[in-house]
């Protein structure tokens, strides 16, 4: 039982970077990808149907994490405090950022004045500041984790490189996810950044290397030997073998029914 929790938590962290941070490395680079209001509308259409659904796995993986390994979530969330603080506040930035972005303050004014517009460069600049929050977060904590220290935070040099690449890794999935589904200029603009390769091809290679990050992470901590009870692992486990399909099913029919390359412009 502990071998198939430690799996299924690697499985829901890898889902949440793959999915997760293909939207969050889209707003990281919103200001390249969109240089107006219409074209930046586009590029957060472009990730508008997935983002909620990529989050579910994050919190499957955090329940996983309380509920199979109490142990290790207090030691995390204790160790990491200064980490998780910033990436759960970058987390809700953002996500602010792309529900408010269609509302407009100040007595119903049209979305086309002046005040319109103003709104939502503070929305877009949410969306932003809080996707590179995210991602440095996840870089710093991927640091902590890869040395095998989850209950300190990470430090150094080298901190800083791993941050620094994590952080890069979420930009060029970004980009990658942004060349399969724009059209049109920002289209041109992924595809700067992604260079020859084909778009699917792109994507699919930083989801690999996305996906590869929390198994990496877990070779250095010892979550079997922090497992819960074999009681409380002979009820959860089954319950989220039985749960894990439909949660792929779902993702994968969200996935088939917006595969088309986003043209229009539509709001949350």
């Amino acid at each position: 039982m502990e071998t198939l929790a430690v799996v299924l938590l690697g499985f829901f962290t890898a889902g949440y970077l793959v999915l997760g941070g293909a939207d969050i490395g889209t707003g990281m680079l919103l200001p390249f990808l969109g240089r107006t209001d219409p074209e930046r509308r586009l590029v957060i259409a472009s990730f508008a149907p997935f983002f909620l659904g990529s989050e579910v796995w994050l919190i499957a993986a955090a329940g996983l994490l309380a509920g199979c390994f109490p142990h290790f979530e207090g030691l995390l969330f204790s160790g990491q405090f200064t980490v998780l603080v910033p990436l759960l506040a970058g987390w809700m930035v953002r996500d602010a950022g792309l529900w408010l972005r269609g509302r407009v303050t100040g007595g119903g004014r049209h979305p086309a004045s002046g005040g319109g517009r103003t709104w939502r460069a503070v929305c877009d600049g949410a969306v932003v500041c809080g996707s590179w929050v995210v991602a440095l977060s996840w870089g710093r904590l991927l640091a902590a984790l890869f040395a095998g220290a989850p209950g300190t935070a990470a430090t150094g040099t080298a901190a800083a490189v791993v941050s620094l690449a994590v952080t890069a890794l979420f930009a060029a999935h970004g980009a990658g996810f942004a060349s399969v589904r724009m059209t049109g200029p920002a289209y041109a603009r992924a595809r700067r950044l992604t260079g020859r390769t084909r778009a699917w091809q792109s994507f699919a290679l930083t989801g690999a290397l996305m996906a590869v990050l929390p198994f990496l992470a877990g070779l250095s901590l010892p979550l079997a030997a922090s497992a819960a009870d074999g009681a409380t692992l002979a009820l959860l486990v089954p319950v989220l073998l039985v749960v894990t399909p439909f949660l792929v099913a779902v993702q994968g029919w969200t996935w088939w029914t917006f595969r088309h390359r986003v043209n229009r412009p539509s709001y949350l």
